[in-house]
C-alpha cells in the first residue's frame, strides 16, 4: 500500500490493523502531507482496490503514492490544452485492481503510472499485466511509466530530491 495523503495514511493503517492472516506493507511517505482534511477513525479499504479521484476520455493517469497532487495538476493542464485526464489512485501494488487497470486500458488513448520509484517497481507490474493480457498488442494504447532516476539519492527533502 501506498497512501497518497496523510488522510488515506489513516484508513491503510486500519487496513493493517484488519489484515491478521498474512504480512502486509505500507510505504510511509517522506515529507509533509497535503492539509487534507483528516478522518476521526480509520476505515479498513477493500484489499487491490484503487479508486477513481477524476473521470476524463483520452488520457489516464494512474498514481501510486504521494504523487496524486500533481497528477491532479497535471490533469488540469491536460484540461487547458483540450485532453480530457482521468486521475485514478491504485493504492495497492500487490494485489493490483485489475479490473481498474483493464477499464483504464480500454477506455482511454494513454495510459501513464506516476510513482515515487524507479524501474522495475509499480509502473513495471502494471506493464507485465496489461502485457500478460494483450492489452499492448494493437499499439491502440500508449503506455507510460513516470519514476524516478534509478540512482542512488543522499537523503534530503522530497522538493530538493525531485530537484536533482
Amino acid at each position: 500500500m501506498a497512501a497518497s495523503d496523510e488522510a488515506e495514511m489513516v484508513h491503510m493503517v486500519a487496513t493493517q490493523v484488519a489484515i491478521n492472516d498474512r504480512p502486509s506493507a505500507l510505504r510511509y511517505p517522506r515529507g509533509e502531507g497535503r492539509g487534507v482534511e483528516m478522518p476521526e477513525v480509520g476505515v479498513a479499504l477493500p484489499i487491490g482496490k484503487g479508486r477513481i479521484i477524476r473521470e476524463g476520455k483520452k488520457v489516464a493517469l494512474l498514481s501510486f503514492g504521494t504523487r496524486l497532487a500533481e497528477c491532479e495538476k497535471a490533469a488540469d493542464e491536460l484540461a487547458a490544452h483540450g485532453l480530457s485526464a482521468t486521475i485514478a489512485d491504485a493504492r495497492f501494488m500487490k494485489p493490483l485492481d485489475e479490473e481498474m487497470i483493464m477499464k483504464l486500458a480500454r477506455d482511454h488513448e494513454i495510459l501513464i503510472t506516476i510513482e515515487e520509484g524507479s524501474i522495475g517497481g509499480f509502473g513495471s507490474h502494471v506493464m507485465q499485466f496489461l502485457s500478460d493480457n494483450a492489452m499492448l498488442d494493437s499499439g491502440m494504447l500508449k503506455f507510460r511509466s513516470m519514476i524516478l532516476p534509478d540512482v542512488f539519492l543522499d537523503h534530503d527533502t522530497p522538493a530538493a530530491m525531485y530537484a536533482r
